[in-house]
C-alpha cells in the first residue's frame, strides 16, 4: 500500500490563510492575540523572575563564600599543629591556609557593649583568602600585637574610631583577691571592615595570633582551625577528607564547606525558587487554554471547510497538521518574542537603577539580575512542551470531522 506524503503546499497555504484577520469571526482573531500575548508575558516574566532570584542568590553566596570561608579545618581535641598543617600545604599547594584561634568577647566602650566572635589569626596569611580582610590590612601601621581589625558596624555602634582603645571582655575569668572577674584586655583599633552585610560586621573582630597566645595562654603552634582557600572548595573538600583520615585524625578534626554552614537559607531560596518557577509557569498554563479556545472556535467555524477540504482529497493527516502547526505558531511566536523582551528587561534592571533596594538590610542597593543558561533552557522546554500539548486536542478534533453530517447540516 503506497502511503502519500502530506501536501506542504496545501498546508501553508491555508495556514497563512487562518491566521488572517477574519471580519466576520473576529472573536477568533483576538482569542488568538491573547494567547500569543498571554505565552510572551509568562516568558518575559519567568525570564525576569529566575533571573533576580539567581542573581539575589548569587550576590548572598558571594558574601557568605568570602566572611565564612571556603573550607575551615576545626581541631576537636586541640591537636592542629603546625606539622600538620605544613603537610597539607606540601600535599596541597593549590590551596591557601589561615591558622586561626577564635572565642567569644563582649566588646565595651564606655556604656556600650556588644557580643562578638574574635578571631586570632595571622594577618599576612589571612589578608591572603579573605578580600574584605585584606582591604582593611592593607596599609598597617601598628605593630603592637594587641591590636583588632572590626567591623564598621560594630565600631559605630560602640562609638569607636580607628586608633582608639576598646575593651574586650573574654570567657575566662581571672582571679582577683578572694573572688574572680572575666578575663579583659584593652585592644588598639587598627581598622574597619565592610563585608556587605551588618550582621557580620557588627559580631566579627580579628586580632593576632600572639595576643591570643599572651592573654589567652594559647600553646604556640597549636590552633583551634584553619580556613582554607580553594577556588573549587565542593571537590577539595573531599580529597581533604581523605587526607586527615589517612592521616589518622578523622576523629580528631572535623571539615566544613562555607555551603553547609548555610545549608538551610541556600535551601530555602532554591525550595523559593522553584516554587516560583511553577506558580509562574501557570501564567503560560492559562495562556495555552486559550490556544486551545481559539483553535477549537476555528474549527468549528471552519467546519465546512474542512469537511470541503477532506471530500476534495485532503487527508485527516493534513487537516491535523495544519490546526497542530497554527497552535505551534502562535506558541512560538510568544515564546520568541518574550525572549527577546525577557533579555531587554534585565538589560534594562541591570543598566538602570529603576528598582533601587536598601543597602543596610540585603547588603547591595542595585536589583541583580542573572539568568543561568539551565533555567532559561528549563523556561523554554517547559512552556514549549505545554504549546504542543494545547494543539494536539483541537488538530484531533478538526482531523475527526464528520464530512457527512457537516455536509447534510450544511
Amino acid at each position: 500500500m503506497e502511503i502519500t506524503k502530506p501536501n506542504q503546499a496545501f498546508i501553508n497555504k491555508i495556514i497563512k490563510h487562518y491566521l488572517r484577520y477574519d471580519k466576520d469571526n473576529p472573536f477568533i482573531f483576538v482569542s488568538a492575540i491573547l494567547a500569543f500575548l498571554g505565552i510572551t508575558a509568562g516568558v518575559m516574566v519567568l525570564m525576569l523572575a529566575m533571573g533576580i532570584m539567581n542573581g539575589t542568590q548569587q550576590e548572598f553566596q558571594k558574601r557568605l563564600f568570602v566572611m565564612n570561608y571556603p573550607i575551615t579545618l576545626l581541631s576537636l581535641d586541640g591537636q592542629l599543629d603546625d606539622k600538620f598543617i605544613n603537610n597539607m600545604q606540601t600535599s596541597f599547594p593549590n590551596l591557601k591556609f589561615s591558622p586561626y584561634y577564635t572565642t567569644q568577647v563582649i566588646s565595651k566602650s564606655e556604656s556600650n557593649v556588644n557580643g562578638s566572635i574574635l578571631y586570632g589569626v595571622d594577618f599576612a596569611k589571612e589578608s591572603k583568602i579573605n578580600e574584605v580582610f585584606a582591604k582593611a590590612n592593607k596599609h598597617p601601621t601598628l605593630q603592637s600585637p594587641f591590636k583588632v581589625i572590626a567591623g564598621a558596624g560594630l565600631l559605630t555602634e560602640l562609638n569607636i574610631k580607628a586608633g582608639e582603645k576598646m575593651t574586650l571582655y573574654f570567657s575566662e575569668t581571672q582571679a582577683v583577691g578572694f573572688a574572680t572577674m572575666p578575663l579583659q584586655k584593652r585592644f588598639t583599633v587598627a581598622n574597619s571592615f565592610d563585608s556587605g552585610l551588618k550582621a557580620y560586621d557588627k559580631a566579627i573582630l580579628y586580632t593576632t595570633l600572639e595576643a591570643f597566645q599572651k592573654v589567652l595562654k594559647k600553646d604556640v603552634g597549636h590552633y583551634d582551625g584553619v580556613h582554607i582557600f580553594s577556588a573549587q572548595p565542593m571537590v577539595d573538600i573531599e580529597k581533604l577528607k581523605q587526607f586527615v583520615i589517612q592521616n589518622g585524625m578523622g576523629e580528631k578534626m572535623m571539615l566544613e564547606g562555607w555551603w553547609e554552614q548555610n545549608m538551610s537559607f541556600f535551601a530555602a531560596m532554591e525550595m523559593e525558587k522553584r516554587a516560583l518557577f511553577l506558580v509562574l509557569l501557570l501564567i503560560i498554563l492559562v495562556a495555552s487554554l486559550n490556544i486551545i479556545s481559539s483553535l477549537l472556535m476555528t474549527v468549528m467555524s471552519r467546519r465546512s471547510e474542512i469537511a470541503l477540504m477532506l471530500t476534495l482529497g485532503a487527508t485527516q493527516k493534513e487537516i491535523k497538521s495544519i490546526f497542530f502547526r497554527l497552535g505551534v505558531i502562535i506558541g512560538v511566536g510568544g515564546i520568541i518574542a518574550g525572549t527577546i523582551l525577557g533579555f531587554i528587561g534585565m538589560w534594562v534592571l541591570d543598566t538602570f537603577p529603576i528598582i533601587s533596594l536598601s543597602e543596610d538590610v540585603y547588603g547591595f542597593s542595585k536589583l541583580p539580575v542573572d539568568l543561568k543558561t539551565i533555567d532559561f533552557i528549563f523556561i523554554i522546554s517547559g512552556t514549549f512542551v505545554i504549546v504542543l500539548l494545547s494543539s494536539l486536542y483541537p488538530a484531533s478534533k478538526a482531523s475527526k470531522t464528520d464530512v457527512l453530517t457537516v455536509l447534510r447540516n450544511e
